[in-house]
């Protein structure tokens, strides 16, 4: 498996990745995974965005955000982090 794959309509992301983006250890994420204190949305790109995918974890004070191709090669990455305040609403939304 390489860092993100796409396999039968579902999309597999290697953890390593994800909890650098959050900024925690690969445990902590599947702990908080399971405890619903990290969340994820996936977003599939239309018109000039058709093949892309924009997709989005989660945690009461950080934002991790990947847009990918239809490949799993990374072409934009980004993190907000709000330190010990709670992320905004504005934060949460799609897009």
């Amino acid at each position: 498996m390489g860092m993100i794959d796409f396999c039968q309509g579902a999309i597999q992301i290697d953890a390593n990745l994800v909890a650098e983006g959050l900024g925690i250890d690969t445990l902590s994420l599947q702990s908080r995974m399971r405890e619903g204190n990290v969340t994820s949305r996936c977003e599939r790109g239309i018109d000039e965005d058709e093949g892309r995918h924009r997709l989005t974890f989660l945690t009461d004070h950080r934002r991790f955000r990947l847009v990918v191709d239809e490949t799993g090669k990374v072409l934009q990455r980004s993190t907000i982090s709000f330190s010990d305040r709670p992320l905004p609403a504005s934060a949460r939304k799609p897009g």
